[in-house]
């Protein structure tokens, strides 16, 4: 009887054996494997490929960025991020990649090396992205000290584009004179004192140009000697949202303030 059933089992098991080998591409295999040449279309791509901020936030990473150029040496890491929109991402990662450059190829004709001072992604909010890179440039061969330069990246996270002063005021010379304002009523209480440098907050974009966007303001950074001597260091304000409120384009408000 056990004899029996033994043999009607192993004709069952025989018999999805051989269903499972007509189902196959390959004699002998039970279960075929994908082909190589198997396609996905572009929305299913894109959900696999193009991981949205909901399902991978943005994170901060950093990227070390080292080279000559027989007059200018660097060694400097820069901020980065990763996940989240990738069209996003890439816009901040090369906008701080192309700041490097331009301190590379923007500082006269005689000899220098770069090296990193500061990095930070210093916010991610909801609609932004706010990236500092400071470098440590040195005459080569050295001079007395290094000195800092400061570099700043904000990018729109709603639509992936640099947020210039220009966007930010559409009144640009209107929107320089606030900042110029409120940096005279902020900067003594800072270590540059109340004698800090006029020229320094002159209404002009050169002198406004390396700013962050924050939940608490637009937050200034000023370049070395630009408000005080080299002795007090790199100085920043942070001017409120709410100062700027009669300036500043009402559909960017929200957007720099998250």
């Amino acid at each position: 009887m056990s004899g029996i059933r033994r043999s009607g089992r192993a004709a069952a098991l025989v018999a999805i054996v051989l269903a499972l080998a007509a189902c196959s591409d390959q004699t002998g295999t039970a279960v075929s494997e994908p082909s190589a040449t198997t396609t996905v279309s572009a929305a299913e791509q894109a959900t696999t490929e193009a991981p949205t901020s909901a399902s991978a936030p943005y994170t901060e990473t950093s990227l070390q960025v080292t080279g000559s150029t027989g007059r200018v040496g660097y060694d400097v890491i820069i901020p980065q991020v990763e996940g989240g929109n990738p069209a996003v991402t890439a816009e901040f990662n090369e906008s701080m990649r192309s700041a490097l450059q331009d301190q590379i190829d923007g500082w006269g004709t005689d000899s220098f090396t770069l090296s990193t001072q500061e990095h930070s992604v210093a916010h991610i909010g909801e609609h932004v992205i706010s990236g500092l890179l400071v470098t440590s440039w040195n005459a080569d061969p050295p001079g007395a000290h290094p000195t800092p330069i400061v570099a700043t990246v904000v990018v729109n996270a709603d639509t992936a584009a640099p947020i210039t002063l220009g966007d930010l005021f559409p009144d640009l010379p209107a929107g320089l004179q606030k900042l110029s304002d409120e940096s005279a009523l902020l900067l003594p209480d800072t270590v540059a004192g109340p004698d800090f440098e006029r020229s320094g907050i002159e209404p002009t974009e050169a002198n406004f140009a390396n700013w962050l966007a924050t939940p608490a303001g637009m937050e200034i950074h000023f370049n070395d000697y630009q408000v005080g001597p080299h002795a007090v260091g790199l100085v920043t304000v942070t001017v409120p949202w709410d100062a700027l409120a009669d300036v500043i384009d009402p559909d960017l408000a929200p957007v720099v303030s998250s």
